[in-house]
């Protein structure tokens, strides 16, 4: 999963609107988008059913990958507190040993992602 680590500076949230729109056709009957994070050309997108990285390759192609909820086996958030915008967020899973990793900058949503991530892997 290293392709994913610390692909971010400063994130911004999108729309669930938009979102929807542009990501509609890959989600499947019953899923929603609870957050979506625009991190650099990349986006970090949590549904009710999955987290979903959205990766830009060198060769102009576009990686989906799915982490089912249930294949998560940990995840931490590193920062100076629980009202510190700058983060980094891991996330291990099953059978993998090195985390994904992402640093969250400047993200007032980090907590809420915490908890998303929380709610759906507790």
């Amino acid at each position: 999963m290293g392709l994913f680590n610390g692909f971010l500076s400063h994130p911004t949230e999108v729309s669930l609107k938009q979102i929807s729109l542009e990501y509609g056709l890959i989600l499947v009957e019953g899923e929603f988008v609870e957050k979506a994070y625009k991190l650099a050309a990349d986006k970090f997108i949590l549904t009710n059913k999955r987290l979903i990285l959205i990766c830009q390759t060198k060769n102009s192609r576009v990686e989906y990958t799915t982490i089912p909820y249930s294949s998560i086996r940990k995840f931490s958030k590193e920062s100076k507190g629980l009202l510190d915008e700058d983060a980094d967020l891991k996330i291990w899973l099953k059978d993998e040993t090195l985390a994904i990793r992402k640093e969250f900058k400047g993200c007032s949503g980090i907590n809420e992602i915490y908890q998303i991530l929380s709610k759906y892997t507790l």
